[in-house]
């Protein structure tokens, strides 16, 4: 059982060390050349185009069903008309980022760690180093750099859409006076909390990314290697998601309030 739990902490270790590695040689290749501008346009191409569809179907459900479920419960309070400001605030503080950070945590992390996967376990990634070609600057920079942009945009329409779901469940199933919904959202968001909308995103567009990277770049064993490599993004990236939101919550609001 020791041995077990040996080689399992030293294993863990090793993923962090490697982790790490990582992280300081995409920063030192963000930051000084040879720069892939192609790479970098055609990933926020397929990371922030190829995304739209299913953020703005996420964000608009979810703020559909918030606001059909909280209309419920206000009524007992006599507060309908206070739906628009919970909808804003919930979805621009907490749903938002996070929803859309596990939407791309689901395409966008396993694409990354499948593609990455593959190009290793079919010495692609060996190619491209004995042609003089560094993969972190070429394949991860790129990757890295349309996350880090691409998820606060990708935020920020789905915070919008939430709110315009809300707004027609709010006026044709809770029968709530469209200006009386309109001037809830205003006087529910504050600019803090614009603050901490826009920060989150950024940390959890870079940790999805990361983590598909990595993963993908340490995937080994063949095709049944990148199965496991795309599986372990997908459940790591999640959990960071999650874990990265409280924590980045926790500092913004000590930050802010």
């Amino acid at each position: 059982m020791f041995s077990l739990l040996d080689a399992w902490l030293k294993g863990a270790v090793l993923e962090v060390q490697e982790y790490v590695r990582l992280q300081i040689a995409t920063i030192r290749g963000v930051f000084s050349r040879p720069f892939y501008f192609h790479d970098v346009v055609e990933q926020f191409e397929q990371i922030g185009i190829g995304s739209l569809t299913v953020v703005l179907l996420t964000g608009f459900f979810t703020g559909a069903v918030l606001a059909l479920q909280t209309g419920i419960t206000l009524d007992q309070f006599g507060a309908r008309p206070f739906v628009g400001r919970l909808i804003s605030a919930s979805m621009v503080k907490e749903l938002g980022p996070v929803l859309t950070g596990l939407m791309l945590a689901g395409r966008i992390g396993s694409g990354i760690a499948a593609e990455l996967g593959s190009m290793v376990v079919t010495d692609q990634i060996n190619a491209l180093r004995a042609l003089g070609t560094d993969p972190v600057r070429k394949l991860v920079v790129p990757r890295v750099l349309a996350g880090f942009f691409m998820a606060p945009v990708l935020t920020v329409i789905s915070d919008t859409v939430g709110i315009i779901g809300g707004w027609l469940i709010a006026v044709f199933q809770l029968r709530v006076a469209s200006s009386v919904y309109w001037t809830s959202v205003i006087d529910g968001l504050y600019l803090d909390d614009a603050w901490m909308g826009l920060a989150k995103p950024f940390c959890l567009g870079y940790v999805i990314v990361t983590i598909g990277c990595h993963v993908g770049l340490r995937a080994s064993g063949g095709t049944q290697g990148v199965g496991r490599a795309t599986t372990n993004a997908v459940v790591a990236s999640s959990v960071a998601v999650i874990a990265v939101d409280f924590f980045v919550t926790r500092l913004m609001i000590t930050l802010l309030y």
